[in-house]
């Protein structure tokens, strides 16, 4: 017993010794990625144009996407040919009113043509003789529509309104005089969430987390052609470093930018200046946003290893962002889209980011709700990230 003492203090001196070396270099490459982190905030510093264009994406851009073009109709001008001149062509005309539409301009029928040819009116409702006899004789008249379609925003949306107050006016004409027989069942319309159907809360959201998409992988493939533009990658190959450091060393920079001013644009511009109520809580979002950074500074590590330049990395930036913004649900309903569309859209960030994001701040969820999508983002980063840091490290050894 006596002579394996010795043999059993020395394994344990040499286990201390392990333990003590592994946390001395997990110590030094914390500082290493801390330090190039700080490089590289200290090097975006140094880019006024880029700072700009992050104040300005996540600000002016906020505000003029969310109210510079209306999703709903708002202050079309309108003229109405009346010639039945009864009390529902009267009921008609006072139907349409601010803010949907301008106040109605009567005119003839000979004044359509030539004032839709200037673009005075984008809609010209014709209302033909006995409009109002025939319908309470049951019959069923037409009623002419004529649309500006050069005008498409209106034109498209503008159709439904005044479809749906035509037939409105008629039922209640129609219900009053006796004519017609009354619905079993009536329609009770609740509008959750966003009650006055205003299109600035979902432009708004929407258009920050754009934006966030867009600057992270922006940030970070920038960051890695900067190096190489300005030779300093070449300094880094010679110092102790290993490619995980300095790839994690610009996704941490890079995603804290993004987050501070992303976080400042929800509360000061979508809150405060554009009055959104954001329902759940801004750090469970935050939470959320970090995730989704995981995986699209990745992304943009990625295509900085691809581009040589940065033009380049704009062509590349277009064929990733346009899918990742187009197909996510920000824009249109996931359900709307081909099932092939919708099932490879699972594994793309931003499809997870957009249903999180609205779930929480428009509908009040917690995490109980939304940790499915918490847990994809953090699988989806991950891979996203060991794919990024591979060829990072190719390209590193490529150079060296």
């Amino acid at each position: 017993m006596l002579m394996l003492t010795p043999k059993i203090a020395n394994a344990t001196e040499r286990s201390d010794s392990w333990i003590i070396l592994n946390l001395q270099s997990a110590k030094l490459t914390l500082l290493n990625i801390l330090y190039l982190g700080i490089k590289e905030l200290r090097s975006l510093g140094r880019d006024t144009m880029m700072l700009v264009m992050i104040v300005f994406a996540f600000t002016g851009q906020v505000y003029l996407i969310a109210t510079g073009v209306p999703q709903s109709l708002n202050k079309a001008p309108i003229a109405i040919v009346d010639e039945d001149r009864s009390q529902l062509s009267s009921r008609l005309i006072d139907a349409f009113y601010p803010p949907h539409f301008m106040t109605p301009v009567i005119i003839d029928q000979y004044a359509t043509d030539p004032g839709m040819d200037v673009g005075l009116y984008t809609f010209v409702l014709d209302i033909p003789p006995n409009f109002q006899r025939d319908v309470l004789a049951g019959r069923q008249p037409t009623i002419q529509l004529n649309v500006d379609a050069t005008r498409i925003s209106q034109a498209f949306i503008g159709n439904n309104y005044i479809q749906t107050i035509i037939n409105d006016e008629v039922t209640a004409l129609a219900q009053g005089q006796g004519a017609g027989t009354t619905p079993s069942a009536e329609l009770e319309l609740r509008t959750l969430f966003n009650p006055n159907l205003n299109s600035v809360w979902f432009g708004s959201v929407m258009e920050v987390i754009n934006s966030i998409t867009t600057l992270s992988i922006i940030l970070t493939g920038a960051a890695l052609i900067r190096e190489r533009e300005h030779g300093t990658i070449e300094h880094l190959l010679v110092m102790p470093l290993t490619p995980f450091e300095i790839m994690m060393a610009k996704v941490w920079s890079m995603a804290l930018v993004v987050v501070i001013v992303a976080t400042a644009s929800m509360v000061f511009v979508v809150h405060g200046m554009l009055a959104v109520p954001l329902q759940g809580s801004l750090g469970l979002f935050v939470v959320g946003m970090i995730l989704h950074l995981f995986a699209t500074t990745s992304i943009g590590i990625f295509l900085g290893t691809l581009a040589r330049s940065m033009p380049q990395l704009g062509l590349l930036m277009l064929i990733t962002l346009l899918p990742l913004t187009m197909l996510s649900g920000g824009m249109t309903p996931r359900e709307s889209m081909p099932v092939l569309v919708q099932n490879i859209m699972l594994v793309a960030p931003t499809t997870h980011f957009v249903a999180l994001a609205q779930g929480i701040l428009y509908r009040g969820a917690d995490i109980s709700m939304v940790w499915p999508k918490f847990l994809a983002l953090f699988a989806i980063g991950s891979v996203f990230f060991l794919i990024a840091l591979m060829r990072f490290r190719k390209t590193i050894n490529s150079m060296a």
